[in-house]
């Protein structure tokens, strides 16, 4: 099989590894099936797309919607890597998976409005598929409606000409989307389960999304979430996806 694409922005170690161990364990990959670049840590190598049979975009403290003005010179350095890259992506209908940086990352490039208006505080929410999104094949096997971890500062206000809308909450209106037939962006966090998000929330207990001092009642009330639906969609994803060497 050609190994999947792992493109990563979190600058801490602890942060970074533990995705990348999401990734291989809800997509039911090894190591050697899923090459990892951190994007932030330097620019992106030449990526033949063929060697690969799709690309995850992870998660990213870097917010698109940000003004360009207090953008540092490696966040600007990676939204510009990625957007040329999204450039043959999206020409070739290539299989790729944003998420949650990929709502900004993918919408952008095709046009959406990405601002705060929706930004949701770490937690656990209700997502409802659409009638789309319950026919698409990523989406099978869940529910119409389940749980999952989301925390963001930035969302899609108005999808890009011609996505579809797959999946919706009560505050915040776009939650997955897809471009063309095999490129896909969710607001949630398919990888993350309890312990993963409990993680997170350690790392990131001064990155602004809450305040410090709160970071223990997030973690309990983590502990007392049932999020077991969203990692499938990784699953899927591969299973949908993985292309013979």
């Amino acid at each position: 099989m050609k190994p999947f694409l792992l493109l990563a922005t979190r600058a801490e170690d602890a942060a970074a590894d533990a995705e990348y161990s999401s990734f291989l364990r809800f997509g039911g990959l090894e190591p050697h099936s899923l090459h990892r670049v951190r994007a932030e840590a330097g620019p992106l190598p030449a990526i033949d797309l063929n060697r690969y049979s799709g690309i995850f975009l992870g998660g990213s403290p870097f917010n698109s919607s940000d003004p360009e003005a207090e953008k540092s010179d490696n966040q600007r350095r990676v939204e510009g890597e990625l957007n040329e890259l999204l450039h043959r992506v999206v020409a070739m209908d290539f299989p790729f998976f944003g998420a949650c940086y990929g709502v900004g990352t993918l919408g952008r490039h095709q046009g959406a409005v990405i601002d705060r208006t929706y930004a949701e505080p770490i937690g656990a929410i209700r997502i409802s598929l659409t009638s789309d999104g319950a026919a698409d094949p990523l989406l099978a096997g869940l529910s119409s409606e389940f749980d999952a971890f989301v925390g963001h500062k930035e969302a899609c206000t108005t999808l890009p000409a011609g996505a579809v809308l797959l999946a919706s909450s009560d505050t915040c209106p776009v939650q997955m989307f897809r471009v063309k037939q095999n490129l896909y962006a969710t607001q949630f966090h398919p990888e993350l389960d309890v312990e993963a998000l409990v993680g997170r929330i350690d790392i990131y207990r001064n990155a602004g999304y809450f305040p410090p001092e709160q970071a223990d009642a997030y973690m309990e009330r983590t502990r007392a979430s049932r999020v077991d639906q969203p990692s499938r969609i990784l699953g899927n994803f591969v299973e949908r996806y993985a292309r013979d060497s």
